[in-house]
């Protein structure tokens, strides 16, 4: 081969290798770099949006957790606070309805409990469930007909001037004046529908107060604005009997109704003195008071 031609020869190979090296360069670059389709990019970017997604509800979550953890603390601690005024209270209201104290001998704190009772609906619940034991009670038995089967009733329950309720009126400072209304106007409708339908039944009515006789024309009064009629009779107290206890007084009457023959099926009151003595026949329907709040619905009501 002559000069020229070896001359020719090198610079070629130098131009392949220079050409081979500068490819194998570039082939580098793309293979060290991060290569990605369009396809690829958009699941890598939502995969980035759901991890974001459950890591904000995540916090979310934990925040409101930890807002519930307040709340019950700082419930546990108003609870105890008031620990002290529920024990007192549960103790002086049994003492109280068996002593028959009237709503304006009770403590405050106390009147607190009674209004929460009705503004809570546990009051409504109580009696409806109540009347409904009555009502079931009266469907499995049947009066004879010589009209001498009696139901007992203590009208001072549905009294306006019922001196329980309208110490609770004077004193709710919770703004409970339309559901305190409420219970009574719930009180005075199921035990009228309650009245209306022994009656149908056959069995005689009677009617019982703590009032004294002199009332009896006022009594009567409200007793047929309240929707009542036909009752067998109406027994007051007379002078005589004004300076007894209630439970004695109670029992006096029962004991001359059954002296007068009549056979005494069961007694409704809410008061404890017309429920306890002789003569009390062959059931006791205690109808629920609010002042003598059932304090085992505290514990239930109560923030923890």
């Amino acid at each position: 081969m002559s000069a020229y031609g070896h001359q020719m020869e090198r610079e070629y190979s130098t131009q392949s290798l220079s050409s081979r090296g500068s490819d194998m360069g570039s082939h580098y670059v793309v293979e060290s770099g991060f290569y990605m389709t369009s396809f690829a990019a958009t699941i890598f970017i939502g995969g980035l949006t759901t991890i974001g997604v459950i890591l904000l509800t995540l916090l979310i979550a934990l925040v409101v957790m930890l807002q519930a953890c307040q709340t019950r603390s700082s419930g546990a601690v108003q609870f105890s606070k008031s620990s002290d005024d529920y024990s007192y209270c549960k103790i002086f209201v049994l003492h109280a309805e068996i002593n028959n104290l009237e709503a304006n001998e009770f403590p405050s704190v106390c009147k607190d409990f009674a209004i929460q009772y009705i503004k809570e609906g546990q009051y409504a619940k109580d009696f409806k469930f109540t009347m409904w034991l009555a009502e079931n009670y009266f469907n499995t038995v049947t009066p004879l007909d010589d009209g001498l089967d009696a139901v007992l009733l203590d009208i001072d329950d549905f009294s306006s001037s019922s001196p329980n309720y309208n110490d609770l009126f004077r004193f709710d400072q919770n703004g409970c004046h339309g559901c305190i209304e409420e219970g009574k106007n719930l009180k005075h409708k199921l035990l009228l529908r309650f009245a209306t339908k022994i009656q149908a039944g056959g069995w005689s009515l009677i009617l019982l107060s703590r009032k004294p006789e002199k009332q009896r024309n006022a009594t009567i009064e409200h007793l047929i604005a309240a929707g009542y009629r036909n009752w067998s009779s109406l027994i007051m107290r007379s002078d005589d009997e004004m300076q007894m206890e209630g439970h004695e007084y109670f029992s006096r009457q029962r004991g001359m109704i059954q002296k007068e023959g009549f056979r005494i099926t069961a007694v409704i009151s809410s008061g404890m003195d017309a429920l306890t003595g002789p003569c009390l026949g062959k059931r006791i329907f205690k109808l629920p008071n609010p002042i003598f709040y059932q304090f085992d619905y505290h514990i239930e009501i109560a923030p923890i």
